[in-house]
């Protein structure tokens, strides 16, 4: 019998998820605004593709810095907002 080994995953440490989780959400989000926003405003051409990324790369320059600003102040607020979940 054959033993399939997987590649192991090389995970951060718990401590970076403060960087981590709005890297990727500032990825995710930019991405899909600024493709909505360049179709707006180019319409789907040619072109479209070419400047899609420009945009991108501009609002994800932004956006990354201002939610790591941000974030704090927004979990403070919903903590406002809502109860602390009950322990178990």
């Amino acid at each position: 019998m054959t033993e399939t080994t997987q590649p192991r995953r090389v995970r951060l440490p718990a401590r970076y998820a403060g960087i981590v989780m709005p890297f990727v959400l500032s990825i995710i989000m930019t991405f899909i605004v600024s493709g909505i926003s360049t179709l707006m405003n180019v319409g789907l051409r040619p072109e479209f593709l070419s400047l899609w990324p420009a945009a991108w790369g501009l609002s994800w320059l932004v956006a990354f810095p201002t939610l790591l600003l941000v974030t704090p102040v927004a979990r403070r607020i919903v903590g406002l907002l809502v109860h602390p979940p009950s322990a178990p």
